[in-house]
């Protein structure tokens, strides 16, 4: 299975952390730093995905666990939490041009707490599609302290395109815009691209 570049700098320290106890003093001294490394691939890995056909659709930006679904005269925000096991590739959920990045510094409270899309370390980027704007914000959990966005103004991204990563532990919104009804409810899993 393919592995995300940014996986790179973790395996190369814990490579080092499994090859130099190992070396020196015996290869049971080598585990920790490889069950940590075999972690980083799991957790980066980058599976291909083919989105659906059809018209109209909109897909996850993420995959994990939908933990809500909140309707607004202006649009419905549906918000995904994603817990360790799951793949933190994000990607768009419309074809379309991204007209805005913004980057928020912030706190770094747990990404299932309410109040952590409006205060923690935050990415938003807005997708002009045909049927309006849609936005995806990539939010920093507890453990996440790095977002990785690999787009910018201007770009097009097709349904399904990797926009980004949020490495350890993190939350994906995706705001939709009015008259769009989400087909997702609260507990549901779901899978980025799909």
């Amino acid at each position: 299975m393919p592995v995300a570049d940014q996986a790179t700098p973790f395996l190369i320290a814990l490579g080092l952390l499994a090859a130099v106890p190992g070396v020196a003093l015996g290869w049971a001294w080598a585990l920790p730093g490889t069950v940590l490394a075999v972690f980083v691939l799991f957790f980066f890995r980058d599976p291909e995905r083919v989105p659906p056909a059809g018209e109209g659709l909109v897909l996850s930006p993420a995959d994990g666990r939908v933990t809500g679904v909140d309707r607004r005269p202006e649009g419905t925000r549906v918000t995904i939490f994603l817990s360790l096991f799951n793949c933190h590739i994000n990607r768009s959920p419309v074809s379309g041009t991204v007209g805005e990045v913004r980057y928020t510094p912030g706190r770094f409270l747990a990404a299932w707490n309410p109040r952590a899309g409006q205060v923690n370390e935050r990415n938003e980027l807005a997708i002009e599609a045909e049927d309006g704007v849609f936005g995806v914000t990539q939010v920093a959990g507890v453990l996440a302290r790095r977002i990785v966005c690999t787009r910018k103004t201007g770009d097009r991204v097709r349904a399904g395109d990797r926009i980004g990563l949020i490495q350890f532990g993190s939350r994906t919104d995706l705001d939709l815009p009015a008259g769009v009804e989400p087909l997702v409810t609260v507990g549901e899993s779901v899978r980025g691209g799909l």
